[in-house]
């Protein structure tokens, strides 16, 4: 089992920048597939980036793309998000997820656990 905690989120301004990590505790993280995911007000919670346990395989919403970057660092048990080029429609709770797999994953049915979420606010 692993538990996951968020942090980094904030305000930033549009075009500013912002990098969430996700703590996790446990000692096989390397075994883990991670995946960061966000939910808007009044919207349904949507995939935002994933990441292979390995670190070596990546995939990233079109929305996204070429703006945010995902990574995996299992000696010290974080994920990450940097955020760059951030608009005002970025704007939501971030969450980070997990399971156990080799590959990356883009369906938040494929995740068993979850952390508690960070706001992200970008204003125009």
């Amino acid at each position: 089992q692993v538990q996951l905690v968020e942090s980094g989120g904030g305000l930033a301004q549009a075009g500013g920048s912002l990098r969430l990590s996700c703590a996790a505790s446990g000692r096989t993280f390397s075994s883990y597939a991670m995946g960061w995911f966000r939910q808007a007000p009044g919207k349904e919670r949507e995939f935002v980036a994933a990441i292979n346990s390995r670190g070596s395989i990546i995939f990233y919403a079109d929305s996204v793309k070429g703006r945010f970057a995902i990574s995996k660092d299992n000696a010290k048990n974080t994920a990450s998000l940097q955020m760059n080029s951030l608009k005002p429609e970025d704007t939501a709770v971030y969450y980070c997820a997990a399971r156990l797999g080799t590959w990356y994953y883009s369906s938040q049915l494929d995740y068993n656990y979850w952390g508690q979420g960070t706001q992200v606010t970008v204003s125009s």
